[in-house]
């Protein structure tokens, strides 16, 4: 191959690493919207009921369970909105380097969250255990305790599905870019196909 065809040819290669790396990034960017939307979700049905929950009853266990989720789902508000405005307004104009590094801290929060809702929920096994002879801190501890479980295993599940579906993304996008590269026909140098089509655009021999 002659010198500017090699160099057109690594000019097309580099605009494709370029647009992978952009869609890419719009679909993450896609998929952490829809995740936050999953967790506000869950927040506002929270307060909704638990809020008629904290006001309707008493006192009691369940007076106190409606409390703490009430004030856990501050928390998740507070971080599903920003989350998604995040989301919403992250560039998708990444170098390939920036694109894998921001995978990787993405993958790297949700799994770190992971291990903190394992410590949330023991947190609420061991309030929940606590004994003392005053009801009304029984019926507290018992409240928050379950409150937490309930929580903290919602948001293990949640966590672990938005690792293993930014996960998979990369997995599933990495490998249809590989796929567009090819060894040539004659068995020396790399064939390039455009993405999603069967047709060469140049090879390198």
């Amino acid at each position: 191959m002659h010198s500017s065809s090699k160099t057109l040819f690594l000019f097309f290669l580099f605009f494709s690493f370029f647009t992978f790396s952009q869609n890419f990034n719009a679909e993450r960017n896609q998929l952490d919207k829809k995740l936050m939307v999953g967790l506000g979700s869950w927040a506002t049905t929270n307060f909704l009921a638990s809020g008629i929950g904290w006001g309707s009853i008493p006192s009691g266990e369940a007076h106190y369970f409606h409390q703490m989720n009430v004030m856990w789902n501050f928390v998740n508000i507070g971080l599903a909105v920003p989350g998604y405005l995040n989301a919403r307004n992250a560039p998708t104009e990444l170098s390939s380097v920036d694109t894998k590094l921001k995978q990787e801290k993405t993958e790297k929060i949700y799994l770190i969250n992971a291990f903190l809702d394992v410590g949330y929920i023991s947190s609420g096994f061991i309030l929940g255990a606590i004994k003392t002879d005053n009801l009304t801190n029984s019926q507290r501890f018992n409240g928050y305790g379950k409150s937490l479980i309930v929580q903290g295993g919602f948001l293990l599940i949640f966590d672990l599905m938005a690792y293993g579906l930014h996960k998979s993304h990369a997995t599933k996008n990495s490998k249809a870019f590989v796929q567009s590269l090819d060894v040539s026909p004659s068995g020396i140098g790399v064939v390039w196909h455009i993405p999603y089509s069967t047709k060469k655009v140049f090879s390198l021999n």
